[in-house]
């Protein structure tokens, strides 16, 4: 759940409590709010714990009116403001989801109604919650190419991935939407653009909350666990925080719970999981700094980068590291080194006299002192190979900053999350040095 005006091109920050900056200025007063408050009351909804804010280093949130205290119950969204494959199945659309061969999925169905009612204007019942809306997202599919480019290898062809597979739902989808003909006077081309189903799938799979379905035969296997909760939504994310949040069927509202006190008109957070940067940014758009989870992630051409180009073994030892899973989530992170990078290390750098001893190296056992410090040794030039291409990475994107003002917030983002994988490797290497000197 993110927003773009407001939180998918937000930076966020770890630290919750306590200081000046994490103050906000009370937004309740802004007519699309004021709108979506009226809106949300018509459906038995009325907040009393929070207000929508704008708050320094997070941009657009909800703040506490009143000290929360941990346990209670932050928000509690009943279902008539939640929008479903219900909604959808109740709306103009269900009939023509329900007749439709192969069944859509409920993707398709979400995404669907929303350019429909985005496209409707004035006209729609969902107008206030579609005006607090992003314009636009920040996940990589909406990056520019130039902009992607940038990104860490691994995460970019997960960005190139979700590109494509963006562009194939809605190219599959075209049949279903020319069948939607006959409720617009307006060509369905028009209105079902790529650009606005982009807008669509991003606002699902951004802001969307978990809410499990009963199987329909209406709509594909895929599963039916996506609902949209205005308002709600508009909490951001801190990796600090813990919450419950979860359907209740007894009163048939979406429940928050915080699991972490909060003060008077201070940000309130949810977290959406122990996730990475990478991951954030993939599927959010957005970076979280000093992020605990956050890692730099080591592929494979760079794993045996240093390793002796003559070594006869080492098409076994990589068979090896795939059989044992030890060749993928290979990392720094703040505390250094991941084990799987130095277990990989360690099998990759044993020497023909030592290969037969592959499985102890697995179970943790330590070979001798000269093999593990030619594996520290290794993880060494690693990473400060990564620190080189991360400050060169940064010195780039400063000059298209320069150069090019209109990607200035794109480029920014992913500025963000390469100084914050040059933190992660400065640290490690810091860790390393200490470790190589027991050596020595």
């Amino acid at each position: 759940m993110k927003k773009g005006g407001g939180r998918t091109s937000r930076i966020r920050r770890r630290k919750l409590f306590g200081n000046s900056e994490s103050r906000g200025v009370n937004e309740s007063y802004k007519p699309e709010f004021i709108e979506l408050k009226k809106w949300l009351k018509d459906r038995n909804f009325e907040d009393t714990n929070l207000i929508p804010a704008r708050f320094p280093g997070t941009g657009r949130g909800l703040m506490s009116k009143t000290s929360l205290q941990e346990g209670q119950l932050v928000i509690a969204l009943p279902e008539s403001c939640l929008l479903t494959t219900d909604t959808v199945l109740r709306s103009y659309l269900g009939p023509y989801v329900a007749k439709w061969q192969p069944p859509p999925s409920p993707l398709l169905a979400l995404c669907t109604f929303l350019v429909s009612e985005k496209h409707a204007g004035d006209q729609s019942p969902w107008k206030p919650y579609l005006e607090v809306l992003p314009k636009t997202y920040t996940c990589p599919v909406c990056l520019e190419p130039e902009v992607v480019n940038l990104l860490p290898g691994p995460l970019k062809s997960k960005a190139r991935e979700q590109r494509t597979r963006v562009w194939e739902f809605f190219s599959s989808s075209r049949d279903f939407f020319s069948s939607l003909q006959p409720l617009f006077p307006e060509a369905v081309e028009s209105i079902f653009s790529y650009s606005a189903l982009l807008w669509a799938w991003c606002t699902v799979n951004t802001r969307a909350v978990y809410m499990k379905h009963r199987p329909r035969q209406c709509f594909s296997t895929e599963p039916d666990t996506c609902a949209l909760a205005p308002y709600l939504d508009l909490l951001n994310h801190s990796p600090a925080v813990q919450v419950k949040a979860a359907f209740n069927e007894e009163s048939r509202c979406y429940e928050i719970r915080t699991a972490t006190s909060c003060r008077k008109h201070e940000e309130v957070f949810i977290c959406y999981g122990p996730h990475g940067n990478h991951r954030l940014l993939l599927e959010y758009g957005f970076v979280s700094p000093r992020n605990p989870h956050a890692c730099v992630y080591v592929p494979k051409d760079i794993l045996v980068k240093y390793l002796p180009s003559t070594d006869k073994q080492m098409n076994k030892k990589i068979s090896i590291l795939k059989d044992h899973d030890f060749i993928e989530n290979l990392t720094f992170g703040w505390d250094g080194p991941s084990w799987r990078l130095l277990t990989a290390l360690k099998v990759l750098c044993l020497g023909a006299e030592d290969f037969t001893c592959w499985k102890k190296v697995l179970l943790g056992e330590i070979i001798s002192d000269a093999h593990e410090k030619t594996s520290l040794d290794i993880a060494q030039k690693i990473c400060h190979y990564f620190i080189e291409e991360t400050n060169a990475m940064l010195q780039k994107i400063s000059h298209m900053k320069d150069e090019d003002v209109a990607l200035i917030s794109q480029l920014t983002l992913v500025e963000t999350l390469r100084t914050e994988e040059l933190k992660i490797l400065q640290a490690s290497a810091e860790i390393l040095a200490g470790l190589q000197t027991a050596f020595m």
